[in-house]
């Protein structure tokens, strides 16, 4: 309960800054993060789900995992930083949507999974042949592949449905 109050006191005081109320005044500020954000999202799970498919052996088979990788995986790392940003920005715009909302909480917990499990995705590709090994590296990778699907799939709904969930 102590955690609700500290969450609203400073939501409160995150709306009166200056900052909060010039994202919030202008009326082009929030349509632009937003849409900055989205196009963001959808450049990094599209690389991810590129490396997951072809750990799963369904996207560009002829090249080796360590290529397919080196292309794709570090594409994420700057947008995260953008994602960041965008996303600090409109928090501090509208912060009661945000942080008195347990789904924005459920979404940062599946960014967090899905960040681990791509940053160990990328780290994994340091060796090659990693995922092929033998079938336990298969299995492995498959299982890798669909935690971080299924992990950027929900930071996605999540992200969504925070629209449609009550703040506080």
């Amino acid at each position: 309960m102590a955690d609700a109050a500290i969450l609203s006191d400073v939501s409160k005081w995150l709306a009166t800054t200056s900052l909060s109320h010039t994202v919030q005044t202008a009326g082009w500020i929030i349509p632009t993060l937003q849409t900055i954000h989205i196009l963001c999202v959808a450049v990094l799970f599209s690389a991810a789900v590129l490396v997951d498919l072809r750990i799963w052996r369904l996207f560009l088979r002829e090249l080796p995992m360590r290529d397919v990788g080196r292309r794709f995986l570090p594409l994420i790392w700057p947008v995260v930083l953008i994602l960041l940003i965008t996303g600090g920005l409109l928090i501090v715009g509208e912060p009661r949507r945000s942080l008195l909302n347990a789904t924005f909480y459920v979404k940062m917990a599946l960014l967090a999974v899905a960040l681990v499990i791509t940053g160990l995705l990328q780290w994994s590709l340091a060796s090659p042949g990693f995922w092929d090994k033998d079938n336990a590296h298969r299995v492995a990778g498959r299982l890798a592949a669909t935690a971080s699907l299924l992990a950027w799939c929900g930071v996605i709904f999540a992200g969504r449905f925070i629209a449609y969930t009550q703040a506080g």
